[in-house]
């Protein structure tokens, strides 16, 4: 019997700008404090990227080049680059266009693929089934992006949440049992209500009338998205262990996307696991929308050991949510 090819996750790559803006920024800026912030999100700090013509692709840039050195693998190898992220360097050309000339990924293609903070399992998700097919060998898929960009620093709704950041990882084909197991997403569009940008599409173009209704900014109902990622974020990631028969006792970690600590809580109280086995970072990153979860995986790497059960999960605006089931297939040097 042939043996199934799985993609495993071979190496990963985090990177975040230097500039810190903390709690206690914040409070010089907005009508908020420093002890809501925490006690409400779980959130100390966040990275801002700042600089001239620095867009997403930086992030990514700098995430790619470190798999590359520590792999020892040449740009010209790599097959595919899939970038998740909502804050694309230009509506056109994409991202991944972009990282792969400054990398020098001259044999690559690729493309952006947005799908807010669910982004990063949904190119995770795309890029297996390259590896699966037989068709690619390396695929890259980068989760980042520079929310600062699309933030509005008066509105208090967003501005605490929001940082900038990412992280990549290279799928390389297995047939061992390890790599990406299984993968359950879902959207539901009705959700664009809650959490959105407005403007800046083709329903509703730049203009001095979209600028001035500050309508180039995300804009979230808190309330209404809290009630949506808590429900769905736990259910489809009890639901990836019911499909696979995995028990709480299974499971080595939980790394959930890093939108909101009570959010967290509820998806590994579902799950039955306790808090030992839930990663997180969101008090020095906040949220890095795609890029939270490659983001825990480059923090972590150290912890997690080869076979271990891991389960992905995400929620983000459009709504979009998911799980991805996978084997950690490498112990750490």
């Amino acid at each position: 019997m042939m043996k199934k090819t799985r993609a495993a996750i071979t190496a990963v790559g985090g990177w975040l700008p230097d500039t810190v803006l903390s709690n206690a920024d914040l409070e010089k800026m907005v009508d908020t404090t420093s002890e809501w912030i925490e006690s409400r999100t779980g959130i100390k700090e966040r990275r801002i990227l700042k600089g001239e013509q620095k867009g997403t692709s930086e992030i990514g840039v700098h995430a790619i080049k470190s798999i590359l050195d520590k792999k020892g693998i040449d740009p010209l190898e790599i097959d595919l680059v899939i970038v998740a992220t909502v804050t694309p360097d230009y509506v056109f050309p994409s991202t991944s266009n972009i990282i792969c000339d400054k990398v020098g990924m001259k044999n690559a293609w690729g493309f952006d693929l947005s799908a807010a903070c669910s982004g990063f399992l949904f190119a995770l998700s795309t890029g297996t089934q390259f590896i699966e097919s037989g068709k690619y060998k390396k695929v890259i898929v980068v989760g980042a992006d520079k929310m600062s960009s699309i933030i509005n620093y008066q509105d208090r709704a967003t501005c605490i949440i929001f940082g900038d950041g990412g992280g990549a990882v290279l799928l390389e084909p297995t047939e061992e049992e390890v790599g990406v197991m299984d993968f359950l997403l879902h959207t539901d569009g009705s959700g664009q209500q809650y959490l959105h940008m407005a403007a800046g599409g083709s329903v509703n173009p730049a203009s001095h009338a979209t600028v001035d209704a500050n309508q180039h900014y995300a804009y979230q109902e808190g309330q209404a998205v809290f009630k949506h990622a808590v429900v769905n974020m736990a259910e489809v990631s009890a639901k990836i262990m019911q499909k696979n028969n995995l028990t709480a006792d299974d499971v080595a970690y939980l790394l959930p996307h890093q939108a909101n600590k009570r959010i967290c809580d509820a998806t590994a109280n579902r799950m039955g696991i306790g808090p030992e086995k839930m990663l997180m970072n969101i008090e020095r990153y906040g949220n890095t929308t795609a890029g939270t979860i490659p983001l825990l995986m480059h923090d972590y790497e150290k912890l997690l050991k080869k076979g271990d059960n891991i389960i992905l999960s995400a929620f983000g605006g459009g709504f979009t949510w998911g799980s991805v089931y996978l084997k950690w297939a490498y112990d750490t040097k």
